[in-house]
């Protein structure tokens, strides 16, 4: 049996149904009281925890065999954020530890790829550092802190691989991811301001194999990039029209403009407890060096994403379908 914490997000509900058409057991760590609407009607077993709790997780991993850490707390907002390094680094401790002392035979760690060191030019693969102190976001920071933490207990002998996931697209959005978001307001017709830039994108599909592929394959203290194509924001949403066949209003915003707008929008978003886009963090990320190699994995997990185009469609047809 496969244990997968975070099992209800994204990436997690994808990875559970591809474990299960594999014919894997699987258990799935949820929060107390948390929708778990995209893992409704599967053959899980649903186990109520909190990562934060040691005793809780340690009755977790009883007769499993290995772990997909997922969980994890994600923000875009500017600032320190206590709760993001606590759920992040102090969650990933508590697995760490609860691994090693209930002889966990895999343990495969999705970090991210903001928490590899920015550069400016030249290409982003495994050799660059983890930096825990980027200035970038708390949440860039707390994944590589965690990330360590995980080398550190693969080099202790824990048979634990990283994974970092580029932005994640793709159908079985149910909470509407930012980019989700993004897709389904144009997929329904709904305007849409946008600015220039462009980031990686990779389909959640791709990234649920390429987890799997990581615990079969993935070697032991060892990183895979999980990319896949660097577009634009402009090419999605055109992509989207192209697809429905419908005309939206869309409206690009001067990059300055939304530079300096951003310094109040995250009290707006505070405020209206609305999902955030433009924020300094997120505008930072779609101006900066995107040239990330997925070669490494490719090369030893036999890692192969697909074209971003299909992800897209499939992602409306995904929220068309069920009027997400």
């Amino acid at each position: 049996m496969w244990l997968v914490t975070g099992a209800s997000g994204h990436v997690g509900n994808v990875l559970v149904r591809k474990l299960l058409e594999r014919g894997e057991k699987v258990r799935a760590l949820l929060l107390p009281g948390e929708c778990s609407k995209s893992i409704s009607g599967l053959n899980v077993e649903a186990f109520d925890g909190d990562i934060l709790d040691l005793d809780t997780v340690f009755e977790s991993m009883r007769g499993v065999k290995g772990i997909f850490h997922l969980a994890g707390v994600i923000s875009i907002m500017p600032g320190a954020n206590p709760f993001v390094h606590k759920v992040n680094v102090e969650g990933t401790k508590n697995i760490l530890l609860a691994a090693r002392e209930s002889g966990v035979k895999k343990l495969i760690y999705t970090s991210s790829i903001h928490a590899i060191q920015r550069v400016e030019d030249g290409v982003i693969d495994e050799a660059l550092p983890y930096d825990m102190n980027n200035p970038y976001g708390a949440y860039d920071r707390s994944k590589a802190e965690a990330t360590l933490e995980v080398l550190n207990a693969a080099r202790s002998g824990l048979e634990a691989v990283v994974t970092c996931p580029t932005g994640v697209i793709g159908p079985y959005d149910f909470r509407r991811s930012m980019m989700g978001a993004v897709i389904h307001d144009a997929a329904a017709a709904k305007p849409t301001l946008y600015v220039d830039g462009a980031y990686d994108f990779v389909d959640v599909r791709d990234v649920a194999d390429g987890l799997i592929a990581a615990a079969e394959h993935g070697k032991r203290g060892e990183s895979y990039i999980l990319s896949g194509q660097k577009i634009t924001v402009r090419y999605m949403l055109e992509t989207v029209r192209e697809i429905t066949g419908k005309n939206f209003f869309q409206m690009k915003i001067p990059f300055d403009l939304a530079k300096f707008a951003a310094v109040f929008t995250p009290m707006y978003y505070q405020l209206a407890k609305a999902t955030p886009r433009f924020t300094p963090y997120s505008l930072e990320v779609l101006q900066s060096n995107s040239n990330i190699s997925h070669a490494k994995a490719t090369r030893e997990l036999g890692y192969t994403p697909r074209s971003l185009y299909e992800s897209i469609k499939d992602t409306v047809k995904w929220f068309l379908e069920k009027k997400q």
